[in-house]
Formats: C-alpha cells, structure tokens, sequence
C-alpha cells in the first residue's frame, strides 16, 4: 500500500471534501481522485459516499481514519529518526491542549522548545475535555496532548508526565472593593455574580458546591469557549473562577486575582504516545520531563517566577499582594 494514498485519504477526511483537500496537498484534483480510486480497489470497498459535490465516509471510511493516522505517523517517525544526524534541524510538534494547560505550561514548554531546538516548531490545536485530548493522541491526530482534570484521568496506554496543580483563584473586575488580602474564603463568594463554564468543569464545580452550601450565588453568563470569561469580567458582568494559569494573564488585563479557600486545584498532565514518536515529539516530551522534574524540585514554576517579576506598575487596577501571587501559581 502507497502511504501516499493514506496521506491523500486523509487529506479528504481533514478537509472536507476532494477540493479543499487537493488544494492543501497541492496535487490536481483528478489525480487525487485516481489516487483514492486505486486505494478503494486496493481494499475492496468504498471509502467515501459521493454526494454531489460533497463526500461522507462510509462505514468502512470510518474505520480507516485511525490505523492511517498511525501509519503515516509511524512513517513520519521513521523520516525524523533518518535525519536524527541533522540534530533536529526541522520537523513539527502536534499538539492538542486544553485551554488553561494551553497557558501553562505550554507557554513555558515553547519557550524552552524555541531555546532547544530553534529549527522545530509547533502547531496546537485545540480541546475542552480531557476525554477529547486523550482521544486525538490515540487516534493519532496528535502525538502529544495538554489536559487539566480533577484528578489523573484515564489515559489508556499512553505515556503521562505531571505538572504542578494550579489552584483556582477568583477573577474580578477592576478595582474591586475588599481583594487587598489576595485570599477569599468559599463562604465569602455569596452574593456575586459570575461568568462560568458550563457544567462538567472543575471550576463550575466549585461554583455548584457553593451554591449547595447556601451562598447565593448569581450565575449570569455560562460560556463554554473559556477564552470568553476574562473579557466578560473586564466589562465587568461578573467575576470568574479560573485555574491560576490565567493569573498573568489577568493582572496584566486590569483585573484583581485572589486565591480561593479551601483550594482546589486543576491537575494537569502531558499524555503521549509510548512508541514511534516523530523525533520534534520525543524532544518536546523530554522538555517536558525536565519541566515536571524542575517543578517537583522548586516550589515555585518558571510561569510563577514571570507573574511575580510584573511590576505593579504595569497592572493598574489590580490587586497584587505577595501571598496572593505565591499562592495562585503554585
């Protein structure tokens, strides 16, 4: 079998359609055509149903889209691991990450990719549950995947690397009276208002306990694409509960940051796949074994060290106490 014709076969799936695909790989679109014809012939069955100018996969499409994956990874695996003696001059790290582990420690982990091995580069895309990262690092869509849950999640058997927890802080409007002390209690939360995730995030979670626990709290806006909630707190709709990643982030945008107790605290972890990883990949993990030994040794994680070097001059409105900067990055 011409792994070509996988490449093509995915280069459909990916695309959504003949056209759209054989614009990004570059070839006519005859010629993508016969070479998907031969695949079909090669199999024995019909991979995709043709709909005008649209195509489904059938059953057996379906079934394919996994083992390709694979198999044109194993094979791109195969090329770096040819050009090892070029000492990574090139090659691509694909990653699928949450949005609060797409802040850290991904930021940090590119940064010493950048430093490492200035000739890789990466491409991220994008999940909201830890089921989904997992997913697209087994399927083979990425190799290697950023998640945040309550706990270790189920990984199959796919490699796992630990960060540090990032506790959840409570994200408020500008100049928000009482935050001075850059901790607030659970019981302190009644009667906010708050833009939240929807259910089934660990920071709604925390929301819903306080609830139960008779605090009369306000859910005014519930957004599922989590980049939303720092521009809802800025226009001042209401106050958010985020992982500490976003801390930063926060400060830099006007907002006040304090820590939320009891804490509770997003684990985060770096899923992979144990064998056949491209060459960009494998270095990329290692970075990040380097990363989890430096945070296991060291209180304090390199995206900590950054908040706390931000003068307070360069985040007017916020409230920035030493506890609260030590405490939201632990």
């Amino acid at each position: 079998m011409d792994v070509r014709h996988l490449e093509h076969f995915l280069g459909i799936v990916d695309h959504g359609g003949f056209a759209r695909a054989a614009e990004a790989l570059h070839i006519a679109q005859p010629s993508l055509s016969q070479a998907i014809r031969r695949l079909e012939r090669e199999l024995g069955v019909e991979l995709f149903h043709r709909l005008g100018r649209g195509v489904r996969l059938t059953g057996a499409g379906e079934q394919l889209v996994g083992p390709a994956r694979r198999a044109v990874r194993s094979l791109q695996a195969a090329r770096d691991a040819a050009r090892s003696s070029r000492e990574l001059a090139v090659g691509t790290v694909d990653v699928c990450a949450m949005p609060s582990p797409g802040i850290e420690p991904l930021t940090t982990l590119t940064e010493m990719l950048r430093a490492h091995h200035p000739g890789l580069d990466l491409r991220a895309s994008a999940a909201f549950t830890p089921q989904e990262v997992v997913a697209s690092v087994s399927g083979g869509e990425t190799e290697v995947g950023l998640l945040g849950a309550a706990g270790r999640p189920a990984t199959a058997d796919l490699g796992v690397i630990p960060f540090a927890p990032q506790p959840l802080v409570l994200i408020s409007p500008p100049g928000t009276a009482g935050a001075e002390s850059g901790v607030v209690g659970r019981e302190d939360l009644a009667g906010i208002d708050v833009v939240i995730s929807p259910r089934g995030s660990l920071m709604r979670q925390l929301v819903d306990d306080a609830l139960a626990d008779g605090n009369d709290i306000r859910v005014v806006a519930e957004v599922s694409h989590r980049t939303s909630l720092l521009p809802l707190v800025l226009a001042g709709v209401g106050h958010s509960v985020m992982p500490s990643s976003w801390t930063r982030m926060a400060r830099l945008a006007g907002c006040t940051v304090r820590t939320i107790e009891p804490t509770t605290a997003l684990q985060v972890h770096l899923v992979h796949r144990r064998g056949d990883l491209t060459a960009a990949s494998a270095a990329f993990v290692t970075l990040a074994e380097e990363l989890s030994r430096t945070e296991r040794e060291q209180p304090q994680d390199p995206a900590a060290e950054r908040q706390d070097a931000t003068p307070d001059s360069a985040t007017p409105g916020c409230a920035t106490s030493d506890s609260a900067a030590r405490e939201s990055t632990t």
